[in-house]
């Protein structure tokens, strides 16, 4: 078994907000991340593969493919975006650990289908920050 990595990068705006407390616990929770008018980050991507080596081209999976698959479903969908409001299929608050299982969702099974297995995916929101998911 071998593992292989592909980064990609987005931008995009959130707001942590549960609509079902007030403005003040919203304040307390989130601090900044609860501001009205939104803010943003330059997210940076890591989507990790498994699988065995195929003889024929000693790949686990061609990265060419795997990087227009993220591309076409992931940073087109989420950059420059609010994830609050803009993105279809994003219908619960935008925490960094639910936008990682939101790309897990959209990548895992098309993958699958190109000879690969998802094994992680690493969504840093700040340099400091990041969320691991394996799909458990």
């Amino acid at each position: 078994m071998i593992y292989i990595t592909r980064k990609e990068h987005f931008n995009a705006a959130h707001k942590l907000f549960n609509p079902n407390w007030s403005e003040e616990k919203n304040a307390t929770i989130f601090g900044k991340c609860a501001n009205k008018n939104w803010h943003g980050h330059n997210y940076d991507l890591y989507v990790t593969v498994k699988g065995e080596i195929n003889p024929d081209t000693g790949f686990v999976i061609n990265l060419k493919d795997l990087g227009d698959l993220i591309r076409t479903d992931v940073t087109e969908v989420l950059d420059h975006k609010n994830l609050n409001i803009d993105v279809e299929g994003m219908n619960i608050m935008p925490s960094t650990e639910n936008v990682a299982i939101f790309i897990w969702n959209k990548l895992a099974a098309k993958i699958s289908i190109m000879g690969g297995t998802l094994h992680g995916i690493k969504l840093y929101e700040t340099e400091n920050n990041y969320v691991e998911y394996f799909g458990e």
